[in-house]
């Protein structure tokens, strides 16, 4: 699931939260599932900040400096 998915998953989980209308157990379940998706969410925003980073370093002359950036560690 990417990013944009996972956000608009955990509003839906706020949403119904704020609700009221679920059982404890429901709750615990959907609160579980926004818990994780908002690990996932952070994890994601780190990763594209270290890109962001890498990306902007620029060396003595003025040249842009990039470096591999590895995606893979999701």
């Amino acid at each position: 699931m990417d990013f944009e998915k996972k956000l608009n998953r955990l509003e839906k989980i706020v949403e119904k939260m704020e609700e009221g209308e679920l059982s404890l157990d429901q709750s615990l379940k959907i609160f579980e599932e926004g818990i994780r998706l908002s690990r996932e969410c952070h994890d994601q925003l780190d990763q594209a900040e270290q890109k962001v980073q890498t990306l902007l370093e620029v060396s003595e002359s003025g040249e842009a400096e990039v470096e591999d950036f590895n995606m893979s560690e999701e």
